[in-house]
Formats: structure tokens, C-alpha cells, sequence
């Protein structure tokens, strides 16, 4: 293996690492979430309270999830994508598919989300901005999570498009086998026979 190859090779999984990193720290905000959410609506109805920080709180930690492991979920190979079609697909065809993919389509549209949301975190950090609701939270940590999670996001898409590229020269055997789900039409086979 020539040094290019053990290059892109090494950025691809430290890439990866990060997201795996990231996703299995992110799986505690789930809880979190769940937990503020039982705790607020316990408060709410013994007690006939509430409180909109708490709300916002709950909706902060879910846009975290969703937000921060757009990558994790990529690295898994777990995003939405049509399998009963893409699943029947010869694995050098779906390697450009994926390859072609991420290079015109998740790599712009991440970058061109990042380089848009920036300005908005820079300003509601520049000037303090709070939530409009009595008792809401600061708005910039929940902006700044845009940027974050489509970076992470395009980080993984150029790792994906890394292995996809190698794959296709025939350096490393198919990344998609490592996270392959059995399709319905094989579940339904083994549960005929």
C-alpha cells in the first residue's frame, strides 16, 4: 500500500473515531432529555407549574442529538436511503452512488449549512439573545449546534467518500459490509423456512 493510501486511510478513521466518540457521548443526552422531560411534567402536574427554561432545556438536549450525531448515523450507514432498491445493487455500483453522493450533494449542502448558520451564532452571541418566552434560555448554544453537527457531518461525509474511493481502486474491501443490516426479504426467508 503506497503512502497516499495510508494517509487517507489513517484521516478516514481518526474521522471515524471522532464520531463514534461523539455519538456513544451524545446517547447520554437521550437520557437527559427524558429525564428533564419526566421531571418538568411531574413539577407540572403535582405541583401546577412549570417552567419554559425546562422546555426549552428538553428541546436543546433533542436538537443535540439529532444535530451531533448526523455523523455517528452516517458512519453506521444507518441514514434514510431506499434499500429495497440500493440493497439489490452490485457493491461497486452503490460505492459511486455513495462516492458521487457525498462529493455533489452532502459535502456542498453541509458546507453551504455551516458557512450560513455561522453568522447566526456569531449574532445571537453578539448580542446576548434569549429566548422570547418568560423564564427561556440563552439562544446561541442551540444555534451553535448547526454548525457543529454539519460539520461533524461533513467530516464523515469525506471519510465515507474516502473509503468509497479506496474500495473502488481496490485497496480495502467494501466498507458497506461492515454495517450491513439483513434485508426484510431475508428475515422473511429465514422465518418461511
Amino acid at each position: 500500500m503506497n503512502a497516499a493510501v495510508s494517509i487517507l486511510l489513517r484521516v478516514s478513521t481518526l474521522i471515524d473515531a471522532l464520531n463514534e466518540r461523539i455519538g456513544h457521548l451524545v446517547y447520554w443526552l437521550v437520557l437527559a432529555a427524558a429525564l428533564v422531560s419526566a421531571g418538568n411534567a411531574s413539577v407540572r402536574y403535582a405541583f401546577d407549574t412549570s417552567s419554559n427554561a425546562w422546555l426549552e432545556l428538553q428541546w436543546y438536549l433533542y436538537s443535540a442529538v439529532f444535530l451531533l450525531c448526523a455523523g455517528y448515523t452516517l458512519l453506521h450507514n444507518e441514514h434514510v436511503r431506499i434499500d429495497v432498491i440500493i440493497g439489490h445493487l452490485p457493491p461497486k455500483l452503490r460505492a459511486w452512488i455513495d462516492l458521487l453522493g457525498g462529493l455533489f450533494f452532502l459535502l456542498p449542502m453541509a458546507i453551504v449549512i455551516m458557512v450560513l448558520a455561522w453568522p447566526v451564532v456569531v449574532e445571537a452571541y453578539v448580542r446576548n439573545e434569549f429566548s422570547a418566552d418568560a423564564g427561556g434560555l440563552l439562544r446561541w448554544p442551540v444555534k451553535l449546534l448547526i454548525p457543529a453537527g454539519f460539520l461533524l457531518l461533513a467530516l464523515q461525509g469525506v471519510s465515507e467518500i474516502i473509503k468509497r474511493a479506496l474500495f473502488l481502486a481496490g485497496h480495502i474491501p467494501d466498507p458497506v459490509e461492515a454495517h450491513r443490516e439483513p434485508m426484510a426479504e431475508e428475515f422473511l426467508k429465514g422465518s418461511i423456512e
